[in-house]
């Protein structure tokens, strides 16, 4: 069998990374002026990028409106796979580029936050540099603050209270809420039953405080050391619980507003230790842009 190969036939389009790097932007942050922020470009500048991208795929990616934005379904199909080429560009690069990003870099972290926030932003971090062996450990902030002085992290992310010594760059803010197996979990009188972590845990603080600023007795009828087990101990009607709302899941109610005390927002600070390796150094730039993309 004999092939004819025709010089005219249409070669396989190459997207252009840069476009993909907008146009993930734009998705995750849900705009064109935030993610012209993001990249240090103009708003007509990113939106124009984005004309390029739907001219080279043929197809629309995002619907546009005064009041409206969303990806069309091309755009929808599109996202993976620009992530997934951003991550392969950016790993090569970081192998190319900076070999020296290498060596142990030892993070400490809330288990409730590293469970809800952090799987992918470590996953991300270490497709891009293999070199680097990351050591995570899960405690209470409290710990992770004594263990921190003690020099035994590079970085650590802790829940900030106003009464912390410690500084840092804050990286996540969240509102505080009240959650319960349903609206009857919570008497109208008599003692709440409050499902806490163990001390020293920033939320049973803020539980406790809240209750007894306004005079409302209560009493703890089940202590988790994990955020998984709070939320089963809620789900079957042991107590309510504090958590921040987005690690509320679909089967807890949310208490409404005015029936137990209001809560501050909950805020997670990133610390980087004096003298961190450059390694620890580039690790927690990825935490805070990671970080801000999700908030």
């Amino acid at each position: 069998m004999v092939v004819i190969s025709d010089a005219n036939a249409q070669m396989p389009r190459t997207l252009d990374l840069d476009l993909l790097r907008s146009f993930v932007t734009v998705a995750e942050l849900g705009g064109f002026t935030r993610a012209g922020t993001r990249l240090g470009r103009t708003q007509s500048a990113v939106s124009l990028q984005i004309k390029r991208l739907e001219e080279q795929v043929g197809v629309p990616l995002i619907a546009r409106g005064p009041r409206h934005f969303a990806l069309t379904g091309a755009g929808r199909r599109l996202l993976p796979h620009a992530r997934q080429m951003l991550r392969m560009n950016d790993a090569a690069m970081a192998e190319l580029v900076e070999p020296e990003v290498a060596g142990l870099v030892r993070l400490g972290v809330p288990e409730d936050f590293a469970t809800a926030h952090l799987p992918e932003v470590l996953a991300e971090f270490t497709d891009a540099h293999p070199k680097v062996e990351l050591e995570v450990t899960c405690d209470f902030t409290l710990n992770l603050e004594q263990a921190f002085r003690a020099g035994r992290f590079d970085l650590v992310l802790v829940k900030r209270e106003p009464e912390v010594a410690l500084t840092g760059m804050r990286v996540w803010r969240e509102p505080l809420i009240w959650v319960a197996r349903d609206h009857l979990s919570v008497p109208a009188d008599g003692p709440l039953l409050l499902i806490a972590s163990p001390e020293p845990c920033v939320y049973r603080h803020r539980a406790i405080a809240a209750l007894e600023a306004v005079g409302r007795p209560w009493r703890c009828s089940y202590t988790s050391t994990s955020l998984a087990g709070t939320q089963a101990a809620v789900r079957a009607g042991l107590g309510v619980a504090v958590l921040p709302r987005e690690m509320c899941p679909d089967t807890l109610t949310p208490v409404p507003e005015g029936v137990l005390p209001a809560l501050a927002d909950t805020e997670i600070a990133l610390i980087e230790a004096p003298g961190a390796s450059h390694s620890a150094r580039r690790f927690a730039q990825h935490i805070a842009q990671a970080l801000e993309r999700g908030a």
